[in-house]
C-alpha cells in the first residue's frame, strides 16, 4: 500500500511539474511572439540614411544657383560687383552651406544612436528632411533682400522646427528601446543619454533664436551669431580648456564621452562623409551640363536668318563656353579622383576632418559660379582677367582644404590613416604629391595671370589641359624627384636607390590593385 500510494504521488508531482513547464513554455512563446510583433514593423536604417544624404547633398549646392546665375554686365566692374551684391550672396551661401552640413553631421551623430527605425521614425525623418528643402528659399531671400529680417526668420524658424523635430525623434527612439544602439540597450544610465543627447540637439535652435530676435535690433550681429553656430563645438571646447586652466580640471562622467561629445576627435561615419562628398561633385558636375542646355542651343530662327541654317556655324560661336564646360567638368572629376583616393586610405573619419571636408566641399560648390564668370567677359578684358583669378581661388581653396583633412589624419595617423600613408610610408610621398598638385598649379597659374594678363585665358585653359596629363604621371614624376633629391642629399649611398625601387615597385601594384 505504501509503495503504491508513494508511485501515485510521485505521478502527480512529475505531472503537475510538466504542466507547469508546459504553461512556461507558452507563454514564453506568446511573450515571444508578442515581441516579434512588436518589432516587425522596424528595419535597418541604411536606405533612409542613404536618401537623406542624398536630399542634403543636393540642398546645399543648389544653393549656389543664386549667385552663378547673378549677371554681370561687361560694362560693369567686377570688382565692383564683388564687393556689392555678389559678395553678399557669397557670403551667405558659404554661411548656409556650413549650417546645411552642421544639420547633416547633426543627422549623422542622431542615427550613430539609432541604428533602427519604424514608420514614425521614417515619417519624421522626412517632416526633417522637408524643412531642410526648404531652406534654398528662405537662401535666396537672404540673398535678394539682405536688409530685410524676413529671410533670416523664415531660416532661423526652419532650424528651430528641424532641432524639435529632432528631439522628438530621441524621445521616441529612448521609449522605444530596441530602436537604439546595443550599447545603450545594454546601458543602466539611459536617461542620462537621453538628456545628454537632446541638450546638444537644443543648442542650435536656441541660437537660432536669438538670432531671429538680434534681428529686430542689430541684423549684422544676427548673421555673427549664424556663423558661431558653425564652429560651437570648438568654441565650446575652448571655454572648456579655459575653464580647467583657472578652476582646475572638472570631473566628467565616463558615460559622457560615449556619445555627442564636443570633441573634435570625435567620430563620424566615414560611410556617410563619402556619400554626401560624392552627392556634391555629381551635383556640382549636373549642375555645368544644366547652365550648358539652358544658355547655349540657338533659336531655329536665329540660325536661319544669321547663319543661313547652318547649325555647326551658330554652335562655333560658342567655342569659350564648351571649352570652360570641359575645363571646369574635368576639374570637378579630378578633385573628386583626390577626395577618393584620400578617403580610400582613411579608417576613421572625426568631427574636425568633417569640418574641414565641408570647406572643402563649399568651394568646390562655388565652382559653377567660376564656370559662369570665366566665359562671360569679352576677351583681353579686365573682367576677363579677375574672372579667371575668382576661379583660381575657388580651385585653390577646394583644394588646400582636401589638404588639410590629410595632415588633420596625420596627426592620429595610428588610428585616423592606412599604414601606407603614414609618415614614411610607402605611399605617403605620392599621396603629398597627389593632394598638393591642384594647390600648387591653381597658385601658379594665379601669379602667372598677374604678371602675363594678356594671356590669362590661354595660361587658365592650359592649366585645365595639363592637369589630368599630370595626374596620369605623377607617380613617375614622383618617382623622379625622389631620384633627383637622393642624388643630391644622398650620391654616396646608392643601396638607397635599390630599396627606393623595391618600394615603387610595391607601390605600383598596390596602387594598381586599388584601381582596377
Amino acid at each position: 500500500m505504501g509503495s503504491s500510494d508513494d508511485s501515485d504521488l510521485i505521478e502527480q508531482h512529475a505531472e503537475e511539474e510538466m504542466g507547469e513547464k508546459s504553461r512556461a513554455a507558452s507563454s514564453s512563446l506568446l511573450g515571444g511572439s508578442s515581441c516579434r510583433e512588436g518589432h516587425s514593423s522596424t528595419q535597418s536604417s541604411h536606405r533612409l540614411l542613404a536618401y537623406s544624404d542624398a536630399l542634403i547633398s543636393i540642398i546645399a549646392t543648389v544653393m549656389i544657383l543664386p549667385v552663378a546665375h547673378t549677371k554681370v554686365e561687361s560694362s560693369e566692374e567686377l570688382r565692383q560687383s564683388l564687393q556689392l551684391l555678389l559678395s553678399a550672396k557669397i557670403g551667405v551661401y558659404l554661411m548656409t552651406f556650413l549650417i546645411v552640413t552642421v544639420a547633416w553631421a547633426a543627422h549623422i551623430r542622431l542615427f550613430q544612436v539609432i541604428v533602427r527605425i519604424d514608420d514614425c521614425l521614417a515619417l519624421l525623418n522626412l517632416a526633417c528632411m522637408m524643412l531642410i528643402t526648404f531652406l534654398p528659399y528662405t537662401f535666396s531671400l537672404m540673398a535678394m533682400f539682405p536688409e530685410n529680417i524676413l529671410g533670416m526668420l523664415l531660416f532661423c524658424g526652419c532650424v528651430m522646427v528641424i532641432g524639435i523635430i529632432q528631439c522628438v525623434i530621441v524621445l521616441y527612439a529612448f521609449s522605444h528601446p530596441f530602436l537604439l544602439n546595443e550599447q545603450i540597450q545594454i546601458s543602466e544610465n539611459q536617461n542620462f543619454y537621453k538628456s545628454h543627447i537632446l541638450k546638444v540637439i537644443m543648442r542650435v535652435p536656441i541660437m537660432c533664436f536669438f538670432a531671429s530676435i538680434l534681428s529686430f535690433i542689430f541684423f549684422q550681429l544676427s548673421y555673427v551669431l549664424l556663423a558661431i553656430v558653425v564652429f560651437l563645438p570648438y568654441i565650446s571646447q575652448t571655454l572648456k580648456w579655459c575653464r580647467s586652466k583657472a578652476i582646475g580640471q572638472v570631473e566628467e562622467s565616463p558615460d559622457e564621452v560615449l556619445f555627442y561629445t564636443y570633441l573634435p576627435s570625435e567620430p563620424l561615419s566615414k560611410e556617410r562623409v563619402e556619400a554626401f562628398s560624392d552627392g556634391v561633385y555629381a551635383i556640382v558636375a549636373t549642375l555645368l551640363i544644366l547652365d550648358i542646355c539652358e544658355d547655349n542651343v540657338p533659336d531655329p530662327a536665329v540660325v536661319q536668318q544669321q547663319f543661313g541654317g547652318s547649325l555647326i556655324a551658330a554652335l562655333r560661336e560658342y567655342g569659350p563656353e564648351y571649352l570652360a564646360y570641359f575645363g571646369s567638368f574635368a576639374t570637378v572629376g579630378l578633385l573628386w579622383f583626390v577626395h577618393h583616393s584620400l578617403f580610400l586610405h582613411v579608417t576613421k573619419a572625426t568631427r574636425f576632418m568633417g569640418l574641414l571636408n565641408t570647406f572643402s566641399l563649399a568651394f568646390v560648390g562655388g565652382l559653377p559660379l567660376a564656370y559662369q564668370l570665366t566665359h562671360e567677359f569679352p576677351h583681353h578684358s579686365h573682367n576677363e582677367l579677375e574672372a579667371i583669378q575668382i576661379s583660381c581661388v575657388i580651385v585653390f581653396f577646394a583644394g588646400i582644404f582636401q589638404l588639410a583633412i590629410w595632415v588633420a589624419a596625420l596627426y592620429s595617423e595610428r588610428e585616423s590613416l592606412h599604414p601606407d600613408v603614414w609618415y614614411g610610408g610607402r605611399e605617403h610621398v605620392f599621396m603629398l604629391a597627389k593632394l598638393a598638385l591642384y594647390p600648387c598649379v591653381t597658385l601658379g597659374t594665379f601669379f602667372l595671370t598677374c604678371v602675363l594678363s594678356e594671356f590669362s585665358a590661354s595660361i587658365f585653359h592650359l592649366m585645365e589641359i595639363t592637369v589630368p596629363f599630370a595626374f596620369l604621371l605623377l607617380r613617375l614624376l614622383v618617382r623622379i624627384g625622389l631620384a633627383l633629391l637622393r642624388l643630391l642629399f644622398c650620391p654616396d649611398r646608392p643601396e638607397l636607390r635599390c630599396v627606393v625601387e623595391e618600394d615603387a615597385d610595391e607601390s605600383r601594384v598596390s596602387f594598381n590593385s586599388v584601381v582596377t
